[in-house]
């Protein structure tokens, strides 16, 4: 087969005979939304919210510690009511992590990931859940990411006035794509791409070399934009997401600094290697303070 810009001839017959819309590349890649595994229920004055966890939150902590999860909702430019939780984790911390996570899990399933690993790398965490997950409303799609993390952006600026330059945006897989998107078109502390995908395309379509006006989440064309410190961190054995691209990406940030290659790793178990929070600790408490 004679290949064209990556493809090869019988896979241009099918994207340009039958060419996928970026939304059918989105759902087919990236939205596996759980059934959710918790709810947000108000107290009196309704603007307060307390999470009740489903025994398939696996919650590590006790109720006591609970009380540092407070959760709540707002509305995305799209009309999407969406849940967030601010973890607070240390009473000193001095960056607050934005954190858009990856695709089949939900706020209950990861809150106690955010308490363990704030508390770990002494930030607090505030996170959502896209359109259609968790208890989110709405459906998910390339666009309604971009509006929840935007509605989640003003929401931790408004609600908790925390400045840009003590925000760390954190994306992890498909919430690498959001994370991106934001972080080029605002100046934060800091950014971490965990698992990052150039874009959709590349991601179906390994041997793609450039970007086609159908693709989805392209990341890759947007990394350049990004004038913040940009830490990527990917597996080296990723079965979802290969390897090459969280080396693509490190290789188009202007100011990336000393990547994390986890030799061994695959796609869902990075943060069991203990060079992992190390990292962290070390960019958040040492590189980003000198």
């Amino acid at each position: 087969m004679v290949a064209m810009n990556g493809l090869s001839l019988s896979e241009l017959c099918c994207l340009f005979c039958c060419p996928p819309c970026p939304s059918r590349i989105a759902a087919k890649l990236a939205f596996l939304p759980p059934e959710p595994t918790y709810s947000l229920q108000s107290d009196e004055s309704g603007s307060k919210f307390q999470i009740s966890l489903t025994d398939r939150a696996e919650w590590h902590y006790s109720e006591r510690e609970r009380e540092n999860v407070e959760g709540f909702f707002t509305r995305t430019s799209r009309g999407n009511r969406i849940a967030c939780l601010f973890v607070r984790c240390s009473e000193n911390a001095r960056f607050t992590i934005l954190f858009s996570h990856g695709n089949a899990v939900d706020l209950g399933q990861m809150s106690s990931f955010y308490l363990g690993l704030g508390t770990r790398i002494n930030c607090n965490i505030f996170s959502y859940d896209y359109s259609g997950y968790g208890v989110s409303t709405g459906k998910p799609s390339e666009k309604n990411l971009y509006a929840d993390i935007d509605a989640a952006w003003q929401t931790l600026r408004t609600r908790y006035g925390i400045s840009p330059e003590n925000i760390i945006l954190y994306g992890q897989s498909i919430g690498t794509v959001p994370t991106v998107d934001l972080a080029s078109r605002y100046e934060v502390g800091a950014v971490v791409l965990h698992s990052p995908l150039m874009s959709g395309m590349r991601v179906a379509f390994p041997k793609t070399k450039r970007t086609w006006f159908f693709d989805a989440f392209p990341s890759i064309d947007k990394v350049p934009k990004v004038t913040s410190p940009v830490l990527v961190i990917h597996g080296m054995e990723d079965e979802v997401i290969d390897f090459a691209h969280g080396l693509a990406i490190y290789e188009r940030c202007p100011r990336a600094v000393e990547p994390l290659w986890v030799e061994g790793a695959g796609h869902n178990d990075v943060e069991l290697y203990g060079q992992y929070v190390e990292r962290l600790k070390q960019f958040v408490s040492v590189e980003l303070v000198n």
